[in-house]
């Protein structure tokens, strides 16, 4: 189907339980690529890895093999493969190898909306590693229900079935899905109403006949321009609200492709579960800091740091006053080693970096003033994360977002609003351009940026008059001051910001 204004259709492959056959797997999906065209990105639900440690995985882990498409794959569903994904948040297992998280949604740069649920259910206290609770259900529930005219997802994919999928539909054979469903799954699906749902772990291709809920979904670019294939024979295809599924056959039809990957491979004995054996350990991916490829003017190490405009020094981060700021306490955030945006930092970063935010945000709230918060990868070295105070009687945070939405439409840009506990690194892959703004609501929004982008647009957008009034600060060049102003400026904001500041300790 074609998509408006030119675009071509998002086209989407799903596959069911790989079990750790990574060559196979990726083997039929250049297959299909060479036979009709490039696909844009890989869905696997079920078991991706295998119970025991996978010589095909060691190779992709080691950059020895790459995924020929962007891959995401759900996380462990039993105690055995729980090594392989050393963050609940989601990162990148390998080079196009990403792990979605425990639970969340992730927003393609088209506008795709894919909801994700690891793992298989558990009711007992505590909840093991490779289980989901219910209040991962209510969490992921409340995160989507609570946006603004929501009618429901694109795609849901989980491990575990939904229970009693079959009722009004037909029955899939060989499976009791009154035994094997998920009850938590399936009030999930009824409350984010996705148009395909994909699960795995039951070892069969099963396609639930179509349904539409309640509440019909108008007319949309995705609901025009998205097509979902069935790459495994052991793929499951639960529920479809409008667009129906491609028909589930044993022979290959135009754009659909299943294949069979069940079957042992000769000459190799495939470990049994029981066997005791050390898994390979997962990339844990960005894990260092890459070297700048000039001199850098924010590595603190740097000879080019203006180091009296530090305010505050953690362990894996700084503040520094903005050079040329919009406020006297407009300040930055940053990576004291070399990272180039958010998306490449590793978890010990992001975890100081929030505090960091955390911290200025209460502080500016004892002053009466909400902060904005936004970052620009593009054409920058090192990450800048900009943190901008507006008092809170000049303007609402709704009057903040929609300047930033507006002035994005005046100048042709797409800005999405995506949910608040998605991580950037769930929606672009490390080296991609961005721009990033998150609001004291928490409320995000995102654009990537395809060819050209405004640099100073994050400036504008809060020196103009619907929001701080002041335009003629839109360029930093036009608004620095002499060094000892700038480190009297700094001392004050030291100072102030004393009993707020992570690095101070109790």
């Amino acid at each position: 189907m074609a998509a408006p204004g030119g675009r071509r259709p998002l086209r989407v492959l799903v596959s069911g339980d790989a079990e750790g056959r990574l060559g196979a797997l990726f083997g039929r999906v250049a297959a299909a690529q060479r036979k009709s065209g490039a696909f844009d990105l890989l869905l696997c639900v079920g078991d991706f890895f295998g119970s025991a440690g996978d010589a095909d995985w060691e190779e992709y882990r080691t950059g020895a093999k790459k995924a020929p498409i962007q891959t995401y794959v759900l996380g462990a569903n039993n105690e055995e493969t729980v090594g392989y994904f050393p963050d609940v948040s989601g990162c990148e297992l390998a080079e196009n190898i990403t792990y979605l998280g425990r639970k969340g949604v992730f927003n393609e740069a088209s506008g795709l909306q894919i909801a994700y649920l690891s793992g298989t259910e558990c009711l007992e206290e505590p909840v093991p590693a490779h289980c989901f609770s219910s209040k991962d259900v209510t969490d992921l529930k409340t995160s989507l229900l609570s946006t603004p005219k929501f009618k429901g997802v694109d795609i849901l994919i989980t491990s575990c079935w939904p229970r009693g999928v079959e009722r009004f539909g037909n029955t899939p054979f060989d499976v009791d899905t009154k035994k094997c469903g998920s009850g938590l799954v399936s009030v999930l699906a009824s409350s984010l109403k996705p148009r395909y749902h994909f699960s795995g772990l039951q070892k069969i291709c099963y396609e639930r006949l179509p349904y539409r809920p309640l509440v019909v979904l108008g007319p949309s670019y995705l609901q025009d321009g998205l097509s979902c294939y069935a790459l495994l024979k052991q793929f499951q295809s639960c529920e479809s609200s409008l667009l129906k599924v491609p028909p589930c056959k044993w022979e290959e039809p135009v754009g659909q492709f299943f294949f069979d990957l069940s079957s042992k491979p000769k000459g190799k004995k495939r470990p049994s579960e029981g066997r005791t054996g050390q898994q390979p350990q997962p990339q844990r991916l960005p894990c260092k800091p890459s070297l700048p490829t000039a001199a850098c003017w924010f590595c603190l190490a740097s000879p080019e740091v203006e180091k009296h405009l530090v305010v505050s020094i953690g362990t894996h981060c700084y503040l520094a006053l903005a050079k040329g700021g919009l406020s006297p306490d407009h300040v930055l955030v940053l990576p004291i080693g070399h990272y180039q945006s958010m998306v490449e930092l590793a978890s010990e970063v992001v975890e100081e970096v929030d505090q960091y935010k955390s911290s200025l945000k209460e502080f500016f709230r004892s002053r009466g003033k909400r902060c904005v918060v936004f970052e620009r990868n593009y054409r920058s070295q090192h990450l800048q994360l900009q943190v901008v105070p507006v008092p809170q009687d000049c303007c609402t945070t709704e009057d903040i977002k929609e300047a930033f939405v507006v002035q994005a439409e005046e100048q042709q840009m797409e800005l999405l609003e995506i949910p608040e506990h998605s991580s950037l690194k769930q929606i672009v892959q490390p080296g991609a351009p961005y721009f990033y703004v998150e609001l004291d609501t928490g409320e995000k929004l995102f654009h990537r940026v395809r060819r050209h982008f405004p640099l100073q647009f994050g400036r504008e957008v809060l020196a103009s008059e619907a929001v701080l009034g002041m335009p003629g600060r839109a360029d930093w060049r036009s608004c620095q001051t002499g060094k000892e102003e700038e480190a009297a400026a700094a001392q004050a904001f030291r100072q102030a910001f004393a009993p707020f500041d992570i690095a101070q300790g109790d």
